[in-house]
């Protein structure tokens, strides 16, 4: 059974091309691939999600919802208020368990965090990862805070005993600013994991047949692509060189010694 489950340090970061890139580099392999999203939320019924776009931009055989919710909310609070029942990390893995049956590959993606809450019982995407003996793929975000979440992220994986493959860049920017260039060296120490890809801004806007060309380009060999995360790094060294240490400014008086001399008391005659 292989399942690989992707989860971001946060929202909005890329987690579903992502997911998209890893299905079209196996697709492109010859691997059968289907993909799980346990929660969908922020969408109404008849929407496509983010299985939907991920199946739409891979070519992966099948995509899978366990439940939806229509706010966009963290899942155990938007089934709450939809009055719907939640979904428990149990049930992930047990999907997860079937579609590996049937398929070579499982991408399980998170919905948010590693640790929003899935029910009432605090349940979350690292409890299903846990039960299906499965690693994570972490998702980060290229500029600045990053190192923060990845870095909480990675310690809360570890304190499961639960493997964390890498972490992926979601959104690598057209022109970088310091704190992304800085990040590719800086994002494998925080996370004590390698860096294993950058998927380009705006690649979810491509179309399937582009997006499945270039996708191998944006992820490692360990990912099952060719990006080479030394090359990519070094492109950027330059341009963030530690700039030499200012000159000490020179000392200056202090106020008193300043200060013009008091006048003499005029002597009475």
């Amino acid at each position: 059974m292989t399942v690989i489950v992707v989860s971001g340090t946060g929202t909005e970061i890329g987690k579903t091309v992502v997911t998209a890139a890893l299905a079209a580099t196996a697709t492109a392999a010859g691997r059968s691939v289907a993909v799980l999203k346990p929660a969908q939320t922020g969408l109404g019924f008849g929407e496509a999600g983010d299985a939907d776009e991920a199946v739409r931009l891979s070519g992966a055989i099948t995509g899978a919802e366990l439940a939806r919710f229509p706010e966009p909310l963290a899942p155990d609070t938007a089934a709450r208020r939809a009055g719907m029942a939640p979904i428990s990390p149990g049930e992930v893995a047990q999907a997860a368990r079937k579609l590996a049956t049937s398929h070579d590959l499982v991408l399980v993606e998170g919905a948010g965090g590693l640790l929003v809450r899935f029910d009432d019982e605090g349940g979350t995407l690292a409890d299903a990862a846990r039960l299906l003996g499965a690693p994570v793929l972490v998702v980060a975000p290229a500029g600045l805070g990053t190192l923060n979440s990845t870095a909480l992220t990675a310690e809360a994986l570890r304190a499961r005993g639960i493997e964390q493959t890498g972490v992926v860049v979601g959104s690598w920017p057209a022109g970088p600013d310091l704190a992304a260039r800085c990040n590719l060296a800086d994002l494998p120490r925080a996370a004590g994991a390698p860096l294993l890809g950058a998927v380009p801004q705006g690649a979810g806007a491509l179309t399937p047949r582009a997006f499945r060309a270039a996708a191998p380009s944006w992820l490692a060999p360990a990912l099952g692509g060719s990006w080479d995360a030394a090359a990519f790094t070094a492109s950027f060294a330059a341009s963030y060189a530690p700039r030499a240490p200012l000159p000490a400014p020179a000392p200056t008086p202090c106020a008193e010694s300043r200060a013009e001399p008091a006048a003499a008391p005029a002597r009475r005659p």
